[in-house]
């Protein structure tokens, strides 16, 4: 049987977006998202992260320093009782074409693949249209944070729906999954 998942951009979704982190105590997680996440997880959900990290691919920090970020993420929202299931991230620069960074789905198809995700009963959501876009790709349901970059802009694919919060758009994701079963 294939799961449901949501997934998550890192940077400006589930942590304050700092240029190119690149230091754990850089790293702060938003106020909403421990909450949001275990309300996630309460509802069955995987939960799990989809991120371009191109400061690898710039000499910017290592994949080992992205690793122990990752830890202290995931220590961090253990603490609440949250839980991520899985992260995947693109190590690449954006001009190397490669599949798996936003706005491509190479991660989300990749996740679904190894994770026995079913798309189609699977949400992204992300504080950018590039978020969408590969959310859109993936056929997934997508969500916009609204105090993203890209809040205030027209943008060319909209999402399904548009949150001032990750938990509101958790909200928003336990009651369109309450509603299709």
């Amino acid at each position: 049987m294939r799961k449901r998942a949501v997934f998550l951009d890192r940077d400006g979704t589930i942590a304050r977006d700092v240029h190119y982190c690149r230091r754990v105590e850089d790293f702060e997680i938003l106020p909403t998202v421990p909450r949001a996440i275990r309300l996630l997880n309460e509802y069955g959900f995987e939960v799990v992260v989809i991120t371009n990290q191109s400061g690898i691919a710039r000499g910017y920090f290592t994949e080992e320093t992205l690793l122990r970020i990752h830890q202290h993420m995931m220590q961090e929202l253990a603490e609440y009782g949250a839980r991520v299931d899985a992260i995947y991230y693109c190590p690449h620069h954006p001009d190397d074409g490669c599949e798996c960074g936003k706005p491509r789905p190479g991660l989300l198809l990749k996740a679904a693949e190894e994770l026995r995700i079913d798309l189609t009963q699977s949400f992204m959501v992300g504080d950018g249209e590039r978020d969408i876009k590969a959310g859109k790709a993936a056929g997934c349901r997508t969500a916009l944070i609204a105090a993203g970059p890209d809040t205030g802009r027209e943008i060319t694919d909209p999402p399904d729906y548009i949150a001032n919060s990750m938990l509101q758009a958790a909200r928003w994701i336990v009651g369109k999954a309450s509603k299709t079963g």
